[in-house]
């Protein structure tokens, strides 16, 4: 079989270009632009995909904002996820034909079709980013974040990934006629290569640190109970979170038209709609505001089947027969409920309270709670309305605090903030002065250990059933180690490089002389 009908080669330019013949001089330096293109939109959506895989932890966010615009519950973060993962491998698998190209000597005759979808490619890119920017700018700390956790590691894996293309850049350094081209991809790639071998000594990691030295655990609190085992807000949730040895249910407080304090999230435009068969029930109602329905109107809402329906979390599918059915009947409770459940294990409560002070809201609540006889000193009070009212009346309850500067106005030693809002050394300085620190929503593995090794005392969470096996961070590595590490990786790079580039200069010079010997053109001008 003649070498340019060889196997390897057909499916090359079947899947890369759907060409066979040669290509003129003007249409190869064409094709070098789009290998280019190829190149640039691989790596924008490498990039891309990390974005989407560590914001993962704040789906929910990006899910709300789509139900109360459109009304409907749909996980659509997960849907960004698939198309965003079908992108990159199609990216990704490109790159990796056109390299296999070089590698056979072929021609980079990009097909047209594929030059459409690289289009696509980079404008829902484009569209990703300036929505985040536009409309989710808080999310872009957990993108710095993550690098603390991942940073290491893309390092040595950036490394490996330049190493493995250094044959192919070489190759095309050493074809190159102009020299001004061949200087030109030479300091391309020697700073490339100089700022990923150096990257490490600015990468910090909580991470990094002895073992001996690593922080306790964070706590565990389940947020409006275990959301993912069970409908949220519902006895079901907070039962399934003891469980999860939770040290606190974490819920939202709203009061009826007869002024029965219940667990609810959603409110105003929203309310019920998402978790409840309002519409069902009351078709011709108003019911915009918790005071549009009675206690026993609210008591006659299904709670549960929502959950069984939508599946938010992916996890209904892991539940028994029984537990379904169970969650199936589940209403919306009260607060005296709540308080009831967690008398009985000893575990704290804390909440947000909605719609707050329309009528007195605080001190219907407060009065609900001391009238249970609950232990006030498991009552961590986070509503910032009537706060003086609250100390007053419920001296006992701890009061819990938003934001720093407002807890250091009261002398509190409680914070409760969103883990993106204080950094890694934020975190440390308030443990360090006996800052009990609680940070919302983590629910992944990363996430928690991050946290874990910078000395978050607590972390509210939708996964308690799963950080709760964790009896480690996912990795620890003592900074010595890590340095090691780092210098080996380079410098088993920079060798292997150096061998290629002699190698083939050994073998361009050897190619030149013979292509002379046999009387071949290479100086031929015209």
């Amino acid at each position: 079989m003649p070498q340019d009908d060889s196997c390897c080669r057909i499916c090359s330019r079947g899947y890369y270009s759907c060409r066979w013949k040669h290509l003129s001089e003007n249409n190869r330096k064409c094709a070098c632009c789009w290998f280019s293109v190829v190149t640039v939109v691989s790596l924008l959506s490498l990039c891309w995909i990390y974005i989407c895989l560590v914001t993962f932890n704040d789906q929910d966010d990006v899910n709300w904002h789509s139900f109360t615009k459109l009304k409907w519950w749909v996980n659509w973060f997960m849907v960004l996820i698939i198309i965003s993962a079908v992108l990159t491998s199609y990216c990704v698998l490109l790159l990796l034909f056109a390299l296999f190209q070089v590698a056979l000597g072929e021609s980079l005759d990009l097909h047209w079709l594929h030059k459409i979808f690289l289009f696509l490619g980079v404008t829902l890119i484009a569209c990703g980013v300036a929505g985040i920017s536009c409309m989710w700018e808080k999310e872009w700390p957990t993108v710095l974040l993550s690098l603390q956790a991942t940073a290491p590691f893309l390092q040595f894996g950036a490394v490996g990934a330049l190493t493995l293309l250094s044959p192919f850049i070489l190759r095309g350094f050493h074809t190159a006629m102009e020299k001004w081209s061949k200087f030109l991809m030479a300091v391309v790639f020697v700073a490339m290569s100089a700022a990923i071998f150096v990257c490490p000594l600015f990468i910090s990691s909580p991470c990094l640190i002895k073992r001996t030295e690593l922080p306790e655990k964070p706590k565990l609190i389940g947020h409006r109970g275990a959301p993912m085992l069970a409908p949220e807000n519902t006895m079901m949730s907070f039962s399934r979170s003891i469980s999860c040895g939770v040290i606190a249910f974490e819920t939202d407080v709203q009061l009826s038209k007869d002024r029965i304090p219940f667990l609810m999230h959603d409110n105003n435009s929203e309310f019920l709609l998402r978790t409840t068969n309002v519409k069902e029930k009351f078709p011709d109602q108003n019911v915009s505001h918790s005071t549009h329905l009675t206690w026993e109107e609210l008591q006659s809402l299904n709670a549960g089947e929502w959950f069984l329906k939508t599946d938010p979390f992916r996890s209904v599918s892991k539940l028994t027969e029984e537990e379904m059915e169970t969650a199936r009947n589940q209403t919306i409770p009260s607060l005296d409920q709540l308080l009831n459940l967690a008398k009985q294990h000893n575990i704290s409560v804390i909440f947000d309270l909605y719609n707050p002070d329309k009528e007195n809201d605080s001190e219907v609540i407060v009065s609900t709670i001391l009238n249970s006889k609950f232990d006030p000193s498991l009552v961590l009070w986070l509503p910032p309305e009537k706060r003086e009212y609250v100390i007053k009346t419920a001296p006992g309850f701890i009061q819990v605090y938003k934001n720093e500067r407002e807890m250091l106005d009261k002398n509190g030693k409680y914070l409760n903030v969103k883990y993106s809002n204080l950094s890694i050394k934020e975190i440390r300085r308030l443990r360090n002065d006996n800052v009990t620190v609680n940070l919302w929503v983590v629910n992944e593995r990363w996430l928690f250990s991050l946290l874990w090794c910078a000395g978050a005392s607590s972390v509210t969470t939708n996964s308690c059933h799963l950080l709760k096996d964790m009896d480690q961070p996912d990795w620890v590595m003592e900074p010595s180690t890590y340095k090691k590490i780092w210098i080996t990786v380079d410098i088993a790079s920079i060798l292997i490089m150096t061998g290629l580039f002699i190698f083939q200069c050994k073998t361009h010079r050897s190619s030149h002389r013979q292509g002379i010997g046999e009387g071949t053109p290479f100086l031929h001008t015209g």
